[in-house]
């Protein structure tokens, strides 16, 4: 009997009205939340401004979302397509399956299209979120413990996971190539929700650590290697321990191998952007100019718009003034 554990949480959702309200999907709206507000902070040191972070939030989140639906549904085809799938389950988020590599990829692509669209040095903007996303992960992970699901192997550890009878996601987990996972109610589990937390928390102070301490030798684009190089080292062990139901290919699941690919592309940019990569002032600089070009067009456009306003508001006091006249009149005395 194990005296020490970690107690999972006795409810994942709740109702407000006829809505309800998924814990997994708090997390990562605070999540979310949490990383706009440390990429403003350091987007605003570059010489940028908060309307551009939120813009680029706007586009790029959406996209990220649909990303890590997509990727979750083509690494487990059998749930989502025929013969044994049915492709209307892709649209049940609800019901789980987001995957962070699919976020992270496609919301790279969108925000480094956008970047290109607005003319911001994208190598700078990735510097500025490479800490701001594992803390969002770490957030979002909390999901997973809401949920009891995504759990690793039976443990006796005092850190260990205790499943409970709450309504959740992860209750009836599939485990391993189909077999049904250890029986909850006397098997602890290793917390792979809280080692990625760890992981990814101590990944970002990390990169806030180097990146202040090596200014002047970082390329721009190099703080997000690193990220990209931490967190495909770490998936890679902690995928090894989970034991969820996932594709195998060769011997290692899929997001193992995923997770090898990021860190080696991570190697691959730090050294390549080591050598060629931009330097990070002059791409302040540049963002610099554009943040001023986008504030003159802003205040030309108050100024029009102000202008436009002003025939109004003199023609609706013109008529004013006659109609008040027309209704006193001259006074005429009753009696002369």
């Amino acid at each position: 009997m194990n005296l020490a554990y970690i107690p999972s949480p006795t409810f994942s959702k709740f109702e407000i009205g006829p809505f309800t309200i998924h814990m997994y999907a708090i997390c990562i709206l605070i999540g979310i939340c949490v990383a706009v507000w440390i990429l403003t902070t350091r987007w605003k040191r570059y010489g940028g401004t908060f309307d551009q972070i939120l813009d680029t939030t706007l586009v790029t989140v959406p996209c990220a979302l649909v990303g890590a639906r997509l990727y979750h549904c083509i690494t487990t085809p059998a749930d989502y397509f025929p013969p044994t799938g049915n492709l209307v389950n892709i649209l049940k988020v609800w019901e789980g399956g987001m995957a962070i590599f699919g976020g992270i990829s496609v919301g790279t692509l969108v925000a480094f299209l956008w970047c290109r669209h607005k003319h911001y040095p994208f190598a700078i903007f990735a510097d500025a979120i490479a800490p701001a996303l594992p803390v969002a992960q770490a957030i979002g992970r909390l999901g997973n413990w809401f949920n009891q699901e995504l759990y690793g192997w039976p443990t006796t550890l005092p850190w260990g996971l205790k499943l409970n009878d709450a309504d959740a996601i992860g209750k009836s987990e599939i485990c391993y190539s189909g077999a049904q996972c250890p029986d909850y109610r006397t098997t602890l589990f290793h917390p792979t929700f809280l080692y990625e937390m760890i992981w990814n928390l101590i990944g970002a102070a990390l990169i806030i650590y180097l990146g202040h301490k090596l200014a002047d030798r970082l390329k721009a684009g190099q703080q997000f290697a690193m990220y990209l190089m931490w967190y495909g080292l770490g998936r890679t062990w902690i995928e090894n321990v989970r034991i969820n139901y996932s594709t195998v290919i060769l011997g290692l699941r899929t997001n193992m191998w995923t997770a090898i690919i990021v860190f080696v592309l991570g190697c691959i940019l730090f050294v390549v952007l080591y050598q060629y990569g931009p330097d990070p002032k002059a791409q302040a600089r540049g963002l610099a100019a554009v943040t001023a070009d986008e504030l003159e067009r802003q205040s030309i456009e108050e100024e029009q718009l102000r202008q436009k306003s002003k025939p109004s508001a003199l023609s609706d006091t013109t008529i004013n003034s006659a109609e008040t006249a027309r209704n006193t009149g001259p006074q005429v005395p009753l009696h002369r």
